[in-house]
């Protein structure tokens, strides 16, 4: 079998997901005590509404439902609440897509959706066109590519600009008792030797963050807070680090609101009763 082209990146983040279901207000007020300016809300083609924070190459999305809207994407809300995608850079969608199959990774068809933007002048379309991996074969949450047909209309420079000076994510963690199974699934989709032995678990690079995946008193080790697992004790995302530009910063908007925080290595860490189910920290950027 041929290993991945040459045309196509390796792994790199693109966002992540936070599952708030029907709490997209108390997740918006929650996410601006933190210290991070979110979009104005989004409502998708498909049913689902969400607030943004963009950093400088990937973001982190609050996704839920109005009221009315349960019925709309249910399959998604079957998750936990919390944090649920885990999403990627495809590079070429039609390659990627073609890829994934050669490497019998179950992956859907190709979808598309959009949201409306307002910009100066009137409103324009959002564009993506993403490939969800198989359900079956990331618990508690998705694993997919987005494809940004308008990147323009996402990455917008005003709303970069955070009062905790976040400027991207510098990890994904994942717990799970068994990582070598969890983490098959991305060799498959990357190709063999993507998954690095670390201490308690395996991770891989995904542009400058790292997607790990640790059992999960590793993670109530580093964290200082056990992370809860999904249902039977099955897999569940549970933690972002983020870069900050000054670890002072985080810790004045974090104060500033009454969020209390803990330390973390040379940065702090949020408990995830505050974050909307995940555990949050903030550590230095390089």
């Amino acid at each position: 079998m041929t290993d991945v082209a040459t045309s196509l990146p390796g792994p790199v983040l693109d966002h992540v997901v936070i599952n708030v279901m029907d709490r997209l207000d108390p997740a918006l007020a929650a996410y601006e005590k933190l210290g991070f300016q979110l979009t104005p809300r989004g409502h998708h083609s498909l049913g689902s509404a969400n607030h943004l924070a963009i950093f400088g190459t990937d973001y982190m999305e609050l996704l839920g439902y109005e009221p009315g809207n349960a019925g709309n994407r249910a399959d998604l809300w079957r998750h936990p609440p919390g944090l649920t995608g885990l999403v990627f850079k495809p590079g070429d969608p039609e390659a990627r897509y073609a890829d994934l199959t050669r490497r019998g990774v179950p992956v859907d068809r190709p979808a598309e959706f959009s949201r409306p933007v307002d910009v100066p002048g009137g409103s324009r379309d959002a564009r993506f066109r993403v490939l969800r991996i198989g359900a079956a074969e990331v618990e508690n949450g998705r694993t997919f590519f987005c494809h940004h047909y308008t990147p323009d209309l996402v990455w917008q420079p005003a709303q970069q600009v955070h009062p905790n000076g976040v400027a991207g994510i510098a990890e994904f963690v994942i717990a799970s008792t068994d990582p070598a199974r969890t983490g098959a699934i991305y060799e498959r989709m990357f190709g063999p030797g993507l998954l690095k032995a670390v201490e308690g678990g395996l991770a891989f690079s995904a542009g400058v963050p790292t997607v790990s995946i640790l059992k999960p008193e590793v993670i109530a080790a580093r964290f200082g807070i056990a992370p809860e697992l999904g249902p039977d004790g099955t897999d569940h995302m549970v933690a972002l680090v983020y870069l900050t530009r000054s670890v002072d910063q985080a810790k004045g908007a974090l104060a500033a609101s009454g969020v209390a925080f803990a330390p973390y290595g040379a940065g702090v860490v949020v408990a995830p009763a505050l974050a909307s189910g995940v555990i949050t920290a903030f550590v230095p950027a390089a």
